[in-house]
């Protein structure tokens, strides 16, 4: 009996050590989940090219009279969406607050060749950055980075460097280790440190930031919960407008909150004055 049950403890260390594995080889595709899209049909906004730093062609869309407008907002999607899908929602915020707005590409998503990963993100945000100051003439002053789910930690680490006027964050998750132990796998965060490569922390970086920081999330929100929204704002250093949405999932507050979710969007992108820090729910519109 001891014979077998030691043979039984071995074979579950063995399907244990194998799942650590294929998490530790796979992380990168569990974060990163570029969609297979039909090619692209013609849309209203511009389409523009840059390169990376290591040689990687990339592209976004602009949305706006870039040279009327006073702010530049970079917005960056989701791990399963692409840039375009935005371009409706960057129309009406760009309506709103009077702003442009640029939605970069990742690579490997879209059309775009090379793989997407956790170093490879910030090659990519950093050249959206230089575009935007090189091309669109965005300054510290002019400049608010916008992220959603994943966009949150990419807008988030580039604004440590590009020290945005705002930043603003939807549906975001305090660290990839915390997203990693919603995978319900023992210890998996015990040796995170020994095999991560994806090392997004949210909560980190806004301890640290001096720029305003904006929220919002879904109370619903099944993928990334609404307690990390929560911890997200009350860890920023400087704290802009958290907005609850009640009902709200992880992908629809512009439709649940309505005018709520677009008024508060468009004060964080106007955001240019001190404001008091405070927090706000509101109901779904019917």
């Amino acid at each position: 009996m001891t014979h077998v049950f030691a043979l039984i403890l071995l074979a579950l260390g063995g399907v244990y050590v194998g799942l650590v594995l294929l998490l530790w080889a796979f992380q990168e595709q569990v974060v990163f989940q570029p969609p297979r899209v039909p090619p692209a049909s013609l849309t209203s906004a511009r389409k523009v090219h840059y390169r990376a730093a290591d040689g990687v062609d990339l592209f976004a869309y602009v949305v706006g009279d870039c040279r009327a407008s006073r702010t530049v907002m970079i917005a960056f999607h989701g791990n399963a969406d692409v840039a375009r899908w935005l371009v409706p929602w960057a129309a009406n915020a760009a309506h709103m607050a009077d702003a442009c707005v640029m939605l970069p590409e990742y690579r490997g998503y879209d059309g775009l060749a090379g793989s997407p990963s956790y170093a490879a993100s910030e090659l990519d945000a950093r050249a959206a950055l230089d575009y935007a100051r090189a091309t669109l003439h965005a300054t510290s002053d002019s400049l608010v980075l916008f992220g959603f789910s994943l966009g949150t930690a990419i807008a988030t680490e580039l604004a440590q460097s590009a020290l945005p006027r705002a930043l603003v964050l939807e549906a975001p998750f305090t660290s990839a280790r915390a997203m990693a132990a919603r995978l319900f796998v023992p210890g998996f965060t015990a040796v995170w440190s020994l095999i991560a490569r994806v090392q997004f922390n949210t909560l980190a970086r806004v301890r640290a930031l001096r720029t305003r920081v904006w929220v919002a999330h879904g109370d619903r929100d099944r993928i990334v919960p609404v307690e990390m929204g929560r911890e997200v704002f009350a860890a920023c250093a400087n704290r802009g407008e958290l907005l609850v949405v009640r009902g709200g999932g992880h992908t629809d507050l512009p439709e649940v909150a309505g005018s709520a979710y677009w008024s508060w969007l468009a004060r964080a992108i106007r955001a240019d004055s001190p404001v008091v820090a405070r927090a706000t729910a509101v109901n779904p519109t019917h």
